[in-house]
């Protein structure tokens, strides 16, 4: 009977652990999403002059625009 106490007591804990982790993980994949999203939301203004500034520096018959 104490055994299987025991063994109750382990899988609880396994997955209270378990649930902590992926809590955690979680959290940090939505860290991650919203300062992609922040750096997309800084890069796309360059991007666009990039994409202009080599437009016009492109020759007027150059076929890679």
């Amino acid at each position: 009977m104490l055994l299987l106490v025991v063994w109750i007591a382990v899988v609880v804990l396994a997955v209270v652990v378990l649930a902590a982790l992926a809590h955690g993980l979680l959290g940090a994949l939505q860290r991650l999403n919203r300062e992609r999203q922040a750096l997309d939301r800084e890069l796309r203004p360059v991007l666009a002059e990039f994409r202009a500034a080599a437009a016009r520096a492109a020759p007027p018959g150059d076929p890679a625009r």
